[in-house]
């Protein structure tokens, strides 16, 4: 969106639906009558239902179901994150693109929003299931100052803001769990993934670059086939379709909270508020590592520096710094 039509809507979103006349923001822009029109078509041709009558101004009467960054910051209440939104229709990965604006500088806090995404990943290099204008995909260069040791427990922390914003927008904060170490799980389904990608400069990290992909208004029966049953999205467990920049405003909001929380007092500060949503400990699980073996037992808790703790069947308690858990039926 050019920064004339931005400012039209603004104007427009103010009167909150009553009319404006084209004089009255071609006065308030300092810019002609003519130019104000085409910014109106602009706005009109990205989705925007915009009434105008001569003489009767222009109404905005309803606002498209996009995740533009005018509609995201229209009301966002943080500091730092998301200030500037780099918006796609489509793009290969959030990822990529945040990687890159990283390299060239983009300051902590930058987001990547895409409606849809061609190569969506997971850890491990999965697919995630990424389709057009239903769901929240997006990436977030953070700058943050830690040793590469002290990263992981990151993901943790925005797991927690994920399910607190999950929790919110269903109201049923007893269906969200936080399967260690990055999926939040809704009514035991799938409704998030986290992948973060980092570098590195010797042991510190020179930027981090946090991806979050979460089903928001994607039908149950629109998953791939082997999916189905493990996944699920936040309007199919309420009923009622999600306002995506709403939602997406309060996890922007949420997540700078806790991972100001994190950089004040590292992972032992946002400990509590992770163990709220985790709900594996006693369970019986499997935990599988690239290249590794794989270790069964019954989960215990969560370290302080952000591991799973797992008794094996000798009793001895194991730490997990990595790997896929798998949530097991039966003893342990």
């Amino acid at each position: 969106m050019n920064p004339g039509a931005a400012r039209v809507l603004d104007l427009l979103r103010r009167e909150s639906g009553a009319p404006c006349s084209g004089e009255a923001l071609s006065a308030t822009l300092g810019v002609s009558r003519s130019q104000i029109w085409k910014h109106v078509e602009t706005l009109r041709g990205l989705g925007y239902e915009i009434g105008g009558e001569p003489g009767g101004g222009y109404a905005l009467a309803s606002a498209p179901d996009r995740l533009y960054p005018e509609e995201i910051q229209a009301g966002l209440a943080t500091r730092w994150l998301a200030r500037e939104i780099h918006w796609f229709d489509e793009t290969g990965s959030t990822n990529d693109v945040a990687h890159e604006l990283a390299r060239k500088g983009a300051a902590h806090g930058t987001a990547v929003v895409a409606e849809a995404q061609t190569k969506g990943r997971g850890r491990h290099g999965r697919v995630f299931f990424s389709p057009h204008h239903r769901n929240l995909y997006t990436s977030i260069v953070l700058r943050p100052d830690l040793h590469v040791g002290q990263a992981p427990t990151i993901v943790l922390a925005a797991a927690v803001a994920v399910a607190d914003a999950v929790a919110e927008a269903t109201g049923d904060a007893g269906a969200v769990q936080i399967k260690w170490p990055n999926d939040v799980l809704l009514g035991g389904r799938k409704t998030c993934g986290i992948l973060m990608e980092l570098a590195a400069e010797a042991t510190r990290v020179a930027y981090l670059v946090l991806g979050v992909g979460i089903n928001l208004n994607v039908d149950r029966d629109a998953f791939p086939l082997e999916f189905r049953s493990l996944a699920t999205s936040v309007a199919a467990h309420r009923g009622a379709p999600v306002d995506r920049a709403a939602f997406a405003r309060s996890l922007y909001g949420t997540l700078e909270a806790v991972l100001d929380l994190h950089a004040q007092g590292g992972f032992d500060a946002v400990r509590p508020r992770f163990e709220a949503h985790f709900r594996m400990a006693g369970r019986p699980v499997r935990v599988r590592d690239v290249g590794g073996p794989e270790l069964a037992g019954t989960a215990e808790g969560i370290d302080a520096d952000g591991a799973l703790l797992v008794r094996d069947a000798r009793g001895e308690t194991r730490r997990v710094l990595a790997g896929d858990v798998t949530l097991r039926e039966g003893p342990a």
